[in-house]
């Protein structure tokens, strides 16, 4: 499989705190990867490097055959790498027709931006219907299916997800389970972070398992759901 994104031997932390440790993985080509671990191990610290958030300290992120590692954000939301991170961080006080538009705001394609935020009205018909209405005043999934559609509007190749199911009710993370399922459906690839370790593996095809910011272990989510070592650490089996 062409990968997609490539991590090779990356490091990164915060100041003299070291969290990430030579970590090595990859993504491939409309591919959904599950990273795993305890709270603490690394994963939105991943996260944060390949979108730019935060700059790695050693080794290389290479995104569609180029070199990323140090460049800013927004420079990667134009390449189509769009992070959508933990906590939803959808704007409150704008309506939810001005965070979808925000979602495309690298977007030159003006015409093209305007047919996607009708298709995210039918494609997610509640948003539809609360177009006009605040962000800060939608539920917690709602909010949630907002940050997937403002992510969806900036036609990402790779989507980067930290904790999508975090704080919601099990019908809701049903829902937004379902969404991803049919994203994903459509060819878009995903770097999942998950609380939800089973589901996580239920819904991607290959996984890796982090513990104390190292890659433990790593192949098909099919294997490690039933490796006994990740069953019993993170499976409640």
């Amino acid at each position: 499989m062409t990968a997609l994104l490539q991590l090779e031997r990356l490091t990164a932390g915060y100041g003299p705190l070291c969290v990430l440790k030579e970590i090595s993985l990859q993504v491939g080509e409309s591919e959904m990867v599950a990273l795993i671990g305890a709270n603490g191990a690394g994963k939105t610290t991943a996260l944060m490097s390949i979108s730019g958030c935060l700059r790695p300290t050693a080794g290389e992120i290479v995104f569609a055959g180029k070199p990323i590692h140090g460049r800013p954000a927004h420079q990667l939301l134009s390449r189509g790498l769009c992070h959508v991170p933990e906590g939803r961080r959808i704007f409150p006080r704008l309506t939810v027709a001005e965070n979808l538009e925000l979602g495309a705001f690298h977007r030159r394609d003006h015409a093209a931006v305007r047919r996607d935020l009708d298709q995210a009205y039918e494609r997610f018909p509640l948003l539809g219907q609360r177009r006009r209405q605040w962000g800060g005043t939608l539920s917690g999934g709602e909010q949630q299916v907002l940050a997937l559609a403002r992510a969806w509007m900036s036609r990402p190749r790779l989507l980067l997800l930290d904790e999508p199911s975090l704080g919601l009710a099990p019908r809701i993370i049903g829902q937004v389970f379902d969404l991803l399922r049919e994203l994903h459906a459509q060819g878009m690839a995903m770097l999942l972070v998950e609380q939800d370790a089973r589901q996580a593996l239920a819904l991607a095809q290959r996984g890796y398992v982090l513990e104390q910011g190292r890659v433990v272990l790593e192949g098909p989510a099919s294997q490690l759901l039933s490796d006994a070592g990740v069953q019993h650490a993170y499976l409640g089996a």
